[in-house]
């Protein structure tokens, strides 16, 4: 972002009254936070195009954990033995959680 060094420079007695014209314009705001219920409405209405899939079976294939992989005792996660960060009494763990 530029800045305009030749631009008057604010006090802080300026600063604080800046301040408080935006507390007070905040509070009058007060209908700012709350959600308008027709989005909410509108939302729940709304189906994405093919998103029933309560007829589908999800078909996976599971593989044992290799013998170069290892199971993080922090995550659960199966690593490759290269993202191993260290090994304390018999417990693994994985760069990400060690990180």
């Amino acid at each position: 972002m530029a800045t305009d060094y030749d631009a008057p420079r604010k006090t802080e007695e300026d600063l604080s009254e800046d301040s408080l014209e935006e507390l007070k314009a905040r509070r009058s705001d007060k209908s700012s936070g709350q959600v308008d219920e027709d989005e909410i409405e509108a939302a729940e209405g709304y189906e994405l195009p093919g998103a029933d899939l309560s007829g589908e079976e999800l078909s996976v294939r599971v593989l044992p954990r290799q013998a170069d992989e290892f199971t993080c005792t922090s995550c659960f996660l199966v690593h490759h033995r290269s993202q191993l960060a260290y090994e304390k009494d018999g417990q693994q763990v994985c760069t990400e959680c060690a990180a």
